[in-house]
């Protein structure tokens, strides 16, 4: 997979894009990431990117120059084509896990990090395809959403995970959320690992999993539960 994210600050991105999975996916050649920063396609001395919005009000707003220049170009350069422009956006549709399966299956994605207050609407009418947002709150820019796309599409990739059933046994994978996981010591501080999971028995550990996790999820998301069990009947 090919992954291309346009922002003003790259540097967010240098830790988690080093470390663990993303790291050793880039290693093994599952995904290409490039970065592409807004500020070098602005044409003054200060490199500004930003400016005050028209109307009034505060905060500052992306101009909408320098975005075309480096989008245009990033498209052009890595021959993207009709590959969709994602906006990472608090206006744009709630990010889940089948939206980063969905994602997956594509050979190219592109991320655009807004900041600031925003970004020109020109930019988004003319070139964004699709907005997502990971959740109902506020956050400085767009680069710390890019990195939460980027992290959950690229670990269900083919061979990024060693152990592919980790990944299709995650919460929200299967509709529900996970079930508890216990590992060594079997005794500690007095606390006891369950006795089924230490039987043997493997067709009484999957059942003992599978009402854990319905009653998890029943108990902290309501709301998967009932989807849940609306889709099993």
């Amino acid at each position: 997979m090919e992954i291309h994210v346009i922002t003003a600050f790259p540097k967010v991105f240098q830790g988690p894009l080093s470390e663990s999975i993303l790291k050793r996916a880039q290693s093994a050649g599952i995904v290409e990431i490039h970065l592409h920063d807004i500020r070098d396609y602005a044409r003054d001395k200060h490199k500004q990117i930003d400016d005050y919005p028209y109307g009034g009000g505060a905060g500052m707003i992306l101009k909408p120059e320098p975005l075309f220049r480096c989008i245009e170009d990033v498209y052009e350069k890595y021959d993207l084509g009709d590959t969709p422009l994602t906006l990472m956006s608090a206006t744009g549709e709630t990010y889940n896990q089948k939206k980063a399966v969905e994602i997956s299956l594509r050979d190219k994605l592109v991320l655009l990090s807004g900041h600031y207050k925003g970004i020109d609407e020109r930019v988004i009418e003319k070139l964004v395809d699709e907005e997502i947002s990971i959740g109902d709150y506020i956050l400085t820019g767009g680069e710390i959403p890019a990195v939460v796309i980027i992290d959950s599409v690229v670990r269900i990739l083919p061979g990024a995970i060693g152990d592919i059933d980790s990944a299709i046994n995650d919460s929200f994978q299967t509709g529900l959320l996970d079930h508890p996981h216990y590992t060594r010591p079997e005794n500690f501080r007095s606390m006891t690992v369950p006795k089924v999971l230490l039987s043997g028995n493997h067709a009484e550990i999957e059942k003992w999993r599978r009402l854990k996790a319905l009653e998890r999820t029943k108990e902290r998301r309501k709301d998967l539960y009932l989807k849940y069990i609306e889709s099993e009947n």
